[in-house]
């Protein structure tokens, strides 16, 4: 591999302060000594062309969704180099078998790429536009610049990360999630998609999220989820939200993306068990079932004239999915016109909209949601 001046340096729990430091207390040396190693790259774009060419660095969609700029965006990161303006690190992971997977500046990296060699990544050609330092740049693409500026961006540096394999997985794990809170604006389920793969099995456990969330009849029954929530894999983030309210009611503490975290990070070091195939029978199951029922209706609000109105509603999904996976039986047994009014009169309780709003993040309100829904949708008799 090709690269620039590398520099070796350590980074102990003391830097990414994991563990707060009280002049009062002793903290156990195992604790401080607890490290990884990563390394400080000075790439070139050319370089990092090169090594995306040759597969020496891989740069998964997963980790966040190619594109999300706009071509203006683009533009602008490229006039910035050219004008030898500061550009923010990259950060990498180093796999078993040495190569490279870009974690962290996708967006940077990929716009550079498209730029020199759209081909190479499968794009469309980009052609500047919206650059007002160097207006001149716009419309023009990569073959366009005159030599001098084309050597200049191929060999303009980019300083990397690389966080290489060995070391403890936990404190890669953690220093991910931080690290990766800044300008690449992931989502929270991004993040979690991306830090899982620092623990052993995480690629697995993320494949089977992933692909839970394409499920048809899951699909049909979100299908009121915005697109621009589901850019952000906000279906993902459902899909380990039905487990964390099937499975982890007791870990809510009022936050949402705690909850979430706190989930995973138990099932990827082995404190929650999670067989795969075991889940996802369970998971199409319920969802076959909610499908069948009540459609693209079960998480959403009711107008006046009890027509299902507006997006998903999380703190519905919520209520429902449980009711749906406590009470599979029961609710097989039951009509469909007949649960969806059940339904309507349960979101339209006031037990109900007591616990939901604004304050509802709470253990107790949480309980109470899914308690309305089921103790209406569980009523005795089909006929009403």
């Amino acid at each position: 591999m090709e690269t620039g001046h590398a520099k070796i340096k350590r980074t102990s729990l003391r830097n990414i302060a994991l563990f707060p430091m009280h002049a009062s207390h002793e903290i156990p040396q195992s604790d401080l000594d607890r490290e990884i190693r990563s390394t400080a790259v000075d790439f070139s774009y050319g370089e990092l062309l090169n090594l995306h060419n040759s597969k020496e660095i891989i740069i998964r969609p997963e980790y966040q969704r190619l594109f999300r700029w706009s071509n203006e965006q683009r533009s602008r990161l490229i006039e910035s180099i050219l004008l030898g303006l500061p550009i923010p690190p990259i950060f990498l992971i180093e796999n078993d078998d040495g190569v490279l997977e870009l974690i962290d500046g996708l967006q940077r990296t990929s716009s550079v790429l498209q730029f020199l060699d759209h081909e190479a990544i499968d794009q469309p050609q980009l052609r500047l536009e919206g650059c007002d330092i160097i207006k001149s740049l716009n419309g023009l693409v990569f073959h366009d610049l005159p030599t001098s500026l084309r050597l200049k961006l191929k060999r303009s540096p980019i300083r990397a990360t690389i966080i290489n394999k060995s070391g403890d997985p936990i404190v890669k794990y953690e220093m991910f999630k931080r690290l990766n809170t800044g300008g690449s604006l992931l989502s929270a389920q991004e993040i979690r998609n991306c830090s899982s793969r620092m623990v052993v099995g995480g690629d697995s456990f993320y494949e089977s999220i992933q692909e839970m969330a394409q499920l048809p009849e899951f699909r049909r029954s979100i299908s009121r989820l915005p697109e621009t929530s589901i850019e952000k894999r906000g279906d993902e983030e459902l899909v380990l939200r039905y487990f964390a309210v099937t499975d982890y009611r007791e870990g809510f503490k009022g936050n949402i993306e705690e909850w979430l975290d706190s989930l995973m990070e138990k099932i990827l070091f082995k404190e929650i068990e999670f067989n795969p195939l075991l889940k996802m029978q369970n998971f199409q199951s319920v969802f076959s079932l909610i499908d069948s029922k009540l459609g693209d209706e079960a998480f959403t609000r009711f107008n006046d004239h009890n027509e299902a109105t507006g997006r998903l509603a999380p703190a519905y999904y919520e209520a429902v999915v449980a009711t749906f996976a406590n009470n599979t039986t029961e609710l097989h047994a039951i009509d469909s016109n007949v649960l969806k009014n059940r339904l309507i009169e349960a979101f339209a309780s006031e037990e109900f909209k007591s616990a939901t709003g604004p304050g509802a993040n709470t253990i107790q309100k949480l309980g109470t949601r899914i308690s309305s829904v089921t103790n209406h949708l569980l009523r005795h008799g089909n006929n009403r």
